[in-house]
């Protein structure tokens, strides 16, 4: 997807955004009749209008003021879904978006919603060059958008495309080593450093959460570390991304009870999928961040050598857990992730893992479940870019007593904490792990989609890259 200033004084397609019907009057190029058709139609109350002029279309959206300004941001958004949609149906090439409304950003809004509608995974289609969408170009008009906003939105477009791609590909492709092959070829596009460590070195490191679920396996683990280092940081100590990779789980020897329960599993790698696109368009923005990430990726298989509900597993960190579930697997990668954080002294350490069904149930697909232990300044700020993105947060508490529950005989703790408050016994059993500021984001309800809705396309959604992108674009600024 190509998105730019319209550099041609004209052009064939036009689609002009309204926040008001009474701004129709600041529609150029239509005849009295077609600016009457407009007219009548949106005192229909349709809010949508076509107007077929056989050498080009013009459309005119209009959007009226919600509650309150996300709500209305996210109603551009919706509105570029339809847009692109129609778009398709007259298979239309390009597009070129005319803000008219009192609100600067309403073109890049609609058009975000356009280009992330606009995704496609047909690599596997045999008729994929019948199936491809025609729409290849949105563009803006001068006064619409800023050459800061549309190289923003073009970055930002690009990194949730290859993190769908990711999140869509199948174990059949995308084993733990393809992963950090393709994390390596976008580190080369971006420009971040990029380093993998195979399985010689993750025994050698003693990574024994990563090793435990790996021994099912009949392909290796790997641990990539990201790394973006800007000439002037505005942190001192690094901020850590850290993303769940699991490229498939069976449940392992705990294998998944449910009908239908593994046919999305190949999405268990959502939150390395939104850590490497984060790092992609930090890279490509040139953020002035000092940001590392890290992704522990493996598939969860109940082969010959897997680990047991009973085992004790010892930790990278030296720590002991007596598995319960080996469904439970998420945490045990996460959990060598996030002690080898603790060697950059990080100011502030960030996961993103589907991670509970608990979560899903709770919140479903219309936000993140997150907790954890940074300063109320840093939690703010994250709801903050969650509302500003339409990729909202609902926060859990860390009691001590959530704690209690994955305490065991046995061992240090337990990988599961009974049957109540999993979202937040997995949270416990996380900060075990860490010693530093740390904020955990259950992507579990919103990492893919069984079926279009507005801009969320079927499949890996990329979710949750805008909201972390918005944060750190806003870290340590007044």
């Amino acid at each position: 997807m190509e998105i730019r200033i319209l550099q041609k004084s004209t052009a064939a397609n036009l689609a002009w955004i309204l926040d008001d019907a009474s701004k129709l009057s600041l529609v150029t190029g239509l005849s009295e009749t077609e600016l009457k058709y407009a007219s009548d139609v949106l005192a229909a109350d349709q809010t949508f209008v076509t107007i077929n002029r056989y050498n080009g279309f013009s459309f005119v959206i209009l959007v009226k003021n919600k509650k309150t300004a996300n709500q209305t941001a996210e109603a551009y958004r919706k509105a570029g879904a339809e847009l692109q949609t129609v778009c398709n149906k007259y298979k239309l090439a390009e597009i070129v978006l005319c803000n008219t409304t009192s609100l600067p950003g309403a073109a890049i809004l609609t058009g975000e919603g356009a280009a992330l509608a606009n995704y496609q995974f047909l690599k596997y289609r045999t008729e994929a060059k019948k199936l491809t969408n025609s729409l290849q170009r949105i563009l803006f008009t001068k006064n619409s958008a800023t050459v800061k906003e549309v190289a923003q939105l073009q970055t930002t477009i690009d990194a949730i495309y290859k993190a769908r791609t990711l999140v869509n590909e199948p174990l059949s492709y995308l084993s733990a080593e393809q992963l950090a092959a393709e994390i390596s070829l976008m580190g080369k596009e971006a420009g971040f450093k990029v380093t993998v460590l195979n399985k010689a070195r993750i025994v050698k490191e003693k990574m024994g959460g990563l090793l435990a679920v790996n021994r099912g396996s009949i392909q290796p683990p790997t641990f990539t570390i990201m790394e973006h280092i800007p000439k002037k940081a505005l942190n001192k100590k690094p901020i850590v991304l850290i993303g769940k990779g699991i490229v498939y789980d069976t449940g392992g020897l705990s294998l998944k009870p449910t009908a239908n329960s593994m046919d999305r599993m190949k999405s268990d790698m959502s939150g390395a999928a939104v850590v490497a696109a984060t790092m992609y368009a930090i890279s490509k923005m040139q953020l002035p961040l000092h940001v590392i990430a890290l992704v522990p990726a493996t598939d969860n298989r109940p082969g010959e050598e897997a680990y047991v509900p009973g085992d004790v597993i010892a930790m990278y960190s030296g720590a002991t857990v007596e598995v319960l579930n080996t469904d439970a697997e998420g945490r045990m990668v996460l959990a060598d992730a996030l002690h080898w954080a603790k060697r950059y002294k990080p100011e502030l350490v960030v996961d993103f893992a589907t991670l509970t069904g608990a979560a899903a149930a709770a919140v479903g697909e219309h936000g993140i479940v997150c907790m954890g232990t940074a300063d109320d300044a840093i939690r703010q700020a994250f709801h903050e870019s969650g509302n500003r993105q339409y990729e909202r947060l609902v926060e859990y508490p860390l009691w001590d007593e959530y704690g209690d529950q994955i305490k065991s005989d046995v061992a240090d703790i337990k990988n599961i904490g009974g049957a109540t408050g999993g979202a937040m016994t997995a949270g416990k059993f996380l900060e075990h792990f860490t010693d530093y500021p740390w904020m955990h984001f259950d992507i579990a309800g919103v990492s893919f989609q069984t079926a279009r809705k507005g801009y969320q396309t079927t499949g890996g959604t990329g979710y949750g890259i805008r909201m972390v992108l918005d944060f750190l674009a806003h870290y340590g600024k007044a």
